[in-house]
């Protein structure tokens, strides 16, 4: 299992931005990662994937305003967020993808991101 720790959470006011990052205790380059999120009473729900090959894909919710990114030198992922929305706030983890060639790891603590209006 690969250890992951995400970090660069905090409170930011609606507009502005934040930029996470996932480091994982080996290399990651060859799983497709992702960036998810929990807000209370809510289901985790995937924010932003990345390929191994660097493709990326988002969901309408975060299109235009969310950045994934990875530096596998650093066997680190990063989440830009710009024009942040009180309904980003939640915990933010990041994990591979669960696809066959890119199993599901341990979760991490996540990092609280907080947008105030």
């Amino acid at each position: 299992q690969v250890q992951l720790v995400e970090s660069g959470g905090g409170l930011v006011q609606a507009g502005g931005s934040l930029r996470l990052s996932c480091t994982a205790s080996r290399t990651i380059s060859s799983y497709a990662m992702g960036w998810y999120r929990q807000a209370p009473g809510k289901r985790r729900e995937l924010v932003a994937r990345i390929t191994r090959d660097g493709s990326t894909l988002y969901p309408d919710a975060v299109k235009g305003r969310f950045a994934i990114s990875r530096d596998n030198a650093k066997n680190t992922v990063y989440l830009q967020m710009n024009s942040l929305k009180p309904e980003d706030t939640a915990v933010y983890y990041c994990n591979t993808d669960g696809s066959y060639y890119s199993p599901r790891q341990t979760w991490g603590q996540g990092t609280q991101v907080t947008v105030s209006s």
